[in-house]
């Protein structure tokens, strides 16, 4: 039997009906596998020893939070949000993976290694802390809406660079193994000499099935030339996120590994991580790992006691109308040209907040995830054109008012025609002068904001 875990004393935390528990979903795990191991045994006996172990591992996480709440656990809300996101997102996404499959071979190691990893982490960390033997590690994560921005921009990334839907999987991802992995560690800093450790965590097969089909690969191994260009993928991949985010400070890069599991355990398990997100996109999975301090040293994540409740309040609403006083207008540009793109955005960038897709499904995307207040919209690309992409914004009741100007090289009187009906705000001729394009969106904010003010 290759694959058993062995329970050791460091799992016991004192608490009896715990590690009885704990015990009891080793055990059911090492069965699994034993299952694994031996072709004769059912499909459906595989399913059934699955679903015991996720019965198990519920009314154990009823069971701890009860104990949790009898001894006033401080942490008892972090330790709680664990269990909802193993519960809620985790388990559903590696079932899915195993219905697709119809129980393969590969699904099912997948999913005993996941839950075996969890299992493992969460014990030696989380279950140990109840008992006072250690600290919880996600008290230094960032706020709720900081970590959920994150996640919105790398979901929306990992389509526009590899056009995969992605869904997360985790927001405490703790360095459990699944499948074969790549470990890239990028280490930046920033303008007030601080410090950013990044790691991105690649399933194997996600890099072949990205990074390799473009290569043209032929084989599904990893070799030299497929890790070199995931290098400088991965690369931009962070450089995208700092356009999108322009609260991460990050400069040069100063230094960049390639880690075994043992060295990212090693980092992961020695610094707490800021961000810790794991997703699914359906070719493989993808964990993003920030360590960066520093951005809880300067006050983000002060803690709220009974002393200073009531001033940490006033401060968070003060703060909050600031930031909304200072909030620029924010802009989508939809063309499939990265020279309009990116020569709009240089030339709007100053005072609007601009975002941008390559074609009108990336347009739709990313209107649901951070909706614009002005949408310019190329009116002849290919596949899927403007009018049709302004039908699908239209046939959103939510979005029947999103003012949309047609990007397009001419204004015949037959296309404008068919798109009245839409109600576009305008459209804007690409042979403008850049200086009269900024001057008709100038003024539409202009008229927006008088507008508002009237009323």
């Amino acid at each position: 039997m290759e694959n058993q875990l062995i329970w050791k004393d460091e799992f016991n935390i004192g608490v009896d009906t715990i590690d009885k528990e704990h015990k009891r979903l080793f055990k059911i795990i090492n069965k699994l596998f034993t299952f694994t191991e031996e072709e004769k045994k059912s499909q459906w006996a595989c399913q059934e020893g699955i679903k015991f172990f996720k019965d198990h591992a519920m009314k154990h996480f009823a069971d701890e939070e009860e104990y949790m709440a009898s001894i006033d656990y401080k942490d008892i809300s972090t330790h709680k949000h664990i269990h909802a996101c193993f519960r809620n997102k985790t388990l559903p996404a590696l079932e899915e993976e195993l219905e697709r499959s119809d129980y393969s071979p590969e699904s099912v190691d997948h999913f005993l290694g996941v839950c075996a990893g969890w299992l493992i982490g969460h014990t030696l960390t989380e279950d140990r802390a109840i008992a006072g033997e250690d600290s919880s590690k996600w008290g230094n994560l960032l706020p709720s809406d900081e970590l959920d921005a994150m996640q919105k921009t790398i979901v929306q990334l990992i389509y526009d660079m590899f056009q995969l839907e992605s869904s997360l999987i985790s927001d405490v991802y703790g360095g459990e193994k699944f499948g074969k992995g790549v470990y890239y560690r990028l280490v930046y800093g920033t303008k007030q000499d601080e410090r950013w450790e990044i790691i991105l965590v690649f399933e194997e097969k996600l890099l072949i099935n990205t990074v390799g089909k473009v290569l043209g690969l032929q084989t599904n191994k990893l070799d030299s030339m497929l890790v070199n260009a995931a290098r400088y993928t991965a690369q931009q991949f962070v450089g995208r996120i700092r356009e999108h985010l322009p609260d991460v400070d990050l400069q040069e890069m100063q230094e960049e590994n390639l880690l075994t599991y043992e060295q990212f355990q090693n980092v992961f398990e020695n610094q707490n991580p800021q961000v810790s997100l794991l997703f699914d996109t359906g070719a493989g999975y993808f964990a993003f790992c920030a360590i960066a301090p520093h951005l809880l040293q300067s006050g983000v994540g002060t803690a709220i006691s009974s002393e200073n409740a009531i001033s940490q309040i006033e401060d968070y609403l003060t703060q909050r109308e600031a930031s909304k006083s200072e909030e620029r207008p924010k802009i989508l540009v939809v063309d499939d040209s990265m020279t309009i793109r990116q020569g709009i955005k240089q030339l709007l960038g100053e005072d609007y907040e601009v975002a941008m897709a390559a074609s009108g499904v990336a347009a739709i995307r990313s209107i649901t995830l951070n909706r614009p207040d002005l949408v310019l919209l190329d009116y002849e690309m290919p596949v899927c054109n403007g009018k049709q992409v302004l039908e699908m914004i239209r046939s959103d009741d939510s979005l029947a008012e999103l003012p949309v100007f047609f990007l397009t090289g001419r204004v015949d009187p037959e296309s404008v025609k068919k798109v009245i009906p839409l109600k576009p705000e305008g459209y804007l001729s690409k042979y403008l002068k850049p200086e009269d394009i900024r001057k008709n969106i100038d003024s539409f904010f202009e008229r927006k904001k008088a507008s508002s003010t009237d009323e």
